[in-house]
């Protein structure tokens, strides 16, 4: 009993034991302020901690504030049918499959044989004939000495991890399009509505120079300029048709359908941005991105494979055991007689060129490169946020400036008319502020739905949406 006893105290001294090194973190000086923003954050170094993070904590429902059932519709259908999200989660459970599997290697594993045969060889020669009946239990297991069975495990449950957050990636990365496709999509239908508008316009304006021309009054010229904008502003419709149904067909196979109408709630100047962004510090932003997440979780699994390489060059030792009966019919079969083995197999390579050495240099090679995506990706999270800032706050002022710029146009153009229509002015002078109203209009359409489609981006950008001042 006390040789046992001490048996199982070594097996388990050497189970304890784990080749490779521990995952402690990666050191990360992130920045303390975002370049162009007015706020300063005290900082330290920090490392992400997958573990802190839970995946149902964080809010992925920000596109709500834009208060517009539709697009709130829209969203939840894509969350539902969306084939790249019913993919990537059928990645979760071929990973949570391998977890188990890997988790059931550090068990022993069991099997049964059974076997019936008539013969009349022994020992190669012919002889009399026989019956064999034998029936065994059999039980082997990989002690895991060198920790290699669990470094396996360890580098499973990352993989998980990893496919959880990439997963949840996925998923912010859809929202965003659809949003942003949304926003799109009223956008073209409000240019196409301009280049309507103005074609009708210009049109009528044709109609009417036309007949002054028929009447001697003014000359040729003004026809064809006339003919010009008309057909600027009529070829511009196709454009924006075609735009719009593009747009409404990349968004129904973002919402796993065929091609096909899409609703729309508000209109393009309807919508409205109210939204007060209170901004993390970037140390903070790499806790939430599950892009940085992933990244992390890949590292951690290579650096625990790399344990796996390096107990591949160690001896392994198995037990196992047999416990079976043998006979020759069934009527005497003895089960209080059974037949059995116990046995240890110590098995170590010698001399295998170099091999297992180069797997390990490999492996620490991999992890190497993940480590270093692990870092690009932090670095890339934090440019994002400060280029979508940069677009927020410059757009606004775009938005502010084309404002301006559109009143000012259109009542140029009305003006412009009637100066035109009293013979004050030239046809050419009101053709320009014709021309300078129907861009006016284009373009402060086009930068709405940047602004709209910023702040969208914003949300994918500090992953996932934002927790208000408030809730810190």
């Amino acid at each position: 009993m006390k040789r046992i006893s001490w048996i199982a105290v070594v097996v388990l001294l050497f189970s304890s034991c784990k080749m490779g090194k521990n995952y402690k973190g990666t050191e990360f000086v992130p920045p303390e302020t975002y370049n162009g923003v007015d706020s300063t954050y005290n900082t330290s170094v920090d490392t992400v901690n997958t573990d802190t993070l839970n995946l149902k904590t964080i809010d992925i429902s920000w596109w709500e504030l834009f208060n517009d059932p539709v697009l709130d519709s829209l969203t939840r259908l894509a969350l539902e049918n969306n084939k790249d999200v019913q993919i990537a989660a059928e990645t979760i459970i071929q990973a949570r499959a391998a977890l188990n599997i890997q988790k059931s290697n550090l068990l022993p594993q069991f099997d049964a044989s059974a076997k019936v045969s008539r013969t009349n060889v022994l020992l190669g020669l012919q002889g009399t004939e026989t019956n064999v009946i034998q029936g065994t239990a059999n039980v082997n297991w990989e002690i895991d000495i060198w920790g290699k069975l669990r470094r396996a495990n360890e580098a499973a449950r990352a993989d998980l991890l990893s496919t959880e957050y990439g997963y949840r990636a996925i998923m912010i990365s859809l929202i965003t399009d659809v949003a942003v496709t949304y926003f799109e999509i009223i956008e073209a239908r409000a240019q196409l509505e301009i280049s309507k508008r103005n074609a009708f316009s210009r049109d009528s304006m044709l109609q009417i120079i036309q007949a002054r021309f028929d009447k001697g009054i003014v000359p040729i010229i003004d026809v064809n300029q006339a003919t010009i904008q008309y057909t600027i502003a009529a070829g511009a419709v196709p454009q924006y048709k075609r735009r719009k149904i593009q747009l409404e067909n990349a968004m129904s196979i973002l919402l796993g359908a065929y091609p096909d109408s899409i609703p729309i709630g508000k209109e393009l100047g309807e919508q409205v941005i109210e939204t007060e962004i209170p901004l993390e510090t970037p140390t903070e932003l790499l806790y939430r991105r599950p892009d940085v997440i992933a990244a992390e979780s890949r590292l951690i699994a290579e650096n625990a494979r790399v344990g796996v390489a390096q107990a591949n060059r160690l001896p392994s030792l198995n037990a196992s055991a047999l416990l079976g009966v043998n006979a020759n019919s069934f009527d005497d079969i003895d089960f209080g007689n059974p037949i059995w083995t116990i046995s240890g197999s110590l098995f170590g390579p010698l001399f295998y060129w170099g091999q297992l050495k180069r797997q390990v240099d490999i492996q620490k090679s991999i992890r190497e490169q993940s480590l270093y995506d692990y870092k690009n990706t932090m670095l890339k999270a934090v440019q994002e946020v400060e280029d979508i800032l940069i677009d927020i706050e410059t757009t606004k002022e775009e938005f502010e400036i084309a404002l301006r710029r559109r009143e000012s146009a259109l009542q140029a153009q009305t003006l412009s008319r009637e100066r035109y229509d009293k013979g004050v002015t030239s046809y050419l002078e009101f053709l320009e502020q014709q021309r300078q109203a129907f861009d006016a209009e284009l373009l402060l359409a086009q930068i709405r739905s940047q602004q709209l489609s910023n702040h969208i981006r914003l949300y994918k950008a500090l992953g996932g949406g934002w927790i208000a001042q408030s809730e810190k």
